[in-house]
């Protein structure tokens, strides 16, 4: 049975054609051309739901962690929480219509069926932007900075700060194809997304991203097509040759470093010894992770798991605390995954990568950089002018993390509006 259900799921997905208001069901292939833009829904069957029930309300459960903190790994009292909610209280079909009231397309580049979401501004003149999720993100990160980028006047803007707003799913993750070859990086993603705003029409525009967003944004940045103006990000790669070799060598912060410079030091000292144990075995050994395919608690506990301070601030929304996330916004991004089978497709992104994450790629054309404080590291602003020569804003935020659009949208959204502000004619 779950060979069928698997089987449907893959066939499916499911997607619909929208013809004079009705949806009809399609598979992948009936595209007429390569480069045709198919407008694109979203419905799965009752039975992959019940089946996500029935997988989490038998979970095989560990014993609990030996210590008090999350010094082991994710909480146990945190995933049983978690899992209470997903079965009996998180509502797919509420994502559904949300994701099904936007416009969402698919479209072939360089063999690939390309899953986007585009929402034009009613205001002139708006500058196009692609903006890219990572991992373990999803096109769910971006959906609250929607209305905020598109429509400014009715979120604290002006008119004349609005964007037309491009959102694709990675390769392999969410709606848009698994590659069937290896050769996906973000290089070549790079390039798909600028084929992709030509192919929208757009002879100038603008791209921002963070995480794997960052590494796209970033090579769009280095292929510097005519075309792009600038790039945002909120997760840069600034770390200097110096600075990376005295993190490999594990030693203290060199002495010379700033008050600023010593914290995103000790950040990054943070991370390499105690949170990039999925990214290795990601990089390493992606299709190994088959239990992440079979097991949705499986699953969630690794996306959680993704680095310290998110995890905290997840720990405790399902302790009860308000945040910036919601239990359902946490497990709407779950259930795609899930629901997609995209966990190991997705993990191959680490393996096909094969630039060093934080180093500096040599960008020549405008960088906009916004530092949140709960990131992987806080970008010092000494070293992103380092990295960027034509750094055109930089701007430090009290409050917000990893998912800066998801957890802080209307902050996010005041920052790129001041960003791209240079670029605008």
């Amino acid at each position: 049975m779950q060979e069928a259900l698997s089987s449907t799921n893959r066939r499916n997905v499911i997607i619909a054609a929208a013809a004079a208001g009705a949806a009809t069901i399609i598979p992948h292939a009936l595209a007429a051309s390569a480069s045709e833009i198919r407008p694109f829904r979203v419905h799965f069957p009752d039975e992959a739901i019940t089946d996500l029930r029935r997988r989490v309300a038998s979970t095989r459960w560990p014993t609990r962690e030996l210590v008090s903190d999350a010094t082991q790994g994710v909480q146990l009292a945190t995933m049983r929480k978690l899992a209470q909610h997903w079965h009996d209280k998180h509502d797919w079909r509420k994502v559904e219509a949300r994701l099904n009231a936007l416009p969402m397309f698919m479209t072939e580049i360089d063999g690939l069926d390309i899953h986007f979401i585009h929402v034009r501004s009613r205001h002139a003149n708006a500058l196009p932007v692609i903006i890219t999720h990572g991992w373990p993100g999803s096109i769910i990160e971006q959906l609250k900075v929607i209305g905020p980028l598109t429509d400014p006047t009715a979120h604290g803007g002006q008119a004349d700060e609005a964007f037309d707003v491009v959102i694709p799913s990675l390769p392999g993750h969410g709606f848009s194809a698994k590659p069937t070859a290896v050769g996906w990086t973000p290089q070549r993603i790079a390039g798909a997304w600028t084929q992709l705003m030509k192919r929208l029409g757009y002879q100038r525009f603008v791209a921002q991203g963070g995480d794997w967003g960052d590494a796209v944004s970033e090579q769009m940045a280095v292929q510097a097509p005519p075309e792009l103006l600038a790039i945002h990000t909120n997760m840069p790669a600034t770390v200097p040759d110096d600075i990376a070799k005295a993190l490999a060598a594990g030693g203290a912060a060199p002495a010379a470093l700033n008050a600023e410079e010593r914290n995103a030091y000790e950040q990054l000292d943070f991370f390499y010894k105690h949170g990039l144990g999925y990214a290795q075995e990601m990089s390493g050994r992606p299709q190994s992770l088959y239990a992440l395919e079979d097991s949705p608690i499986g699953l969630a506990a690794w996306m959680l798991d993704h680095d310290a301070r998110s995890y905290a601030l997840i720990a405790r929304v399902f302790d009860g605390a308000s945040e910036g996330l919601s239990k359902d916004d946490i497990l709407d991004n779950i259930t795609l995954y899930w629901l997609t089978e995209t966990a190991v497709s997705s993990a191959r992104l680490y393996w096909e990568n094969k630039l060093a994450f934080f180093a500096p790629k040599n960008i020549q054309i405008p960088v906009a950089v916004s530092v949140f404080p709960d990131e992987i590291y806080a970008a010092p602003k000494s070293w992103a002018a380092r990295a960027f020569p034509k750094l055109i804003h930089f701007n430090r935020l009290p409050k917000g993390g990893h998912f800066a659009a998801w957890e802080q949208p209307a902050a996010f959204s005041a920052e790129l509006r001041a960003a791209f502000r240079p670029v605008r004619n």
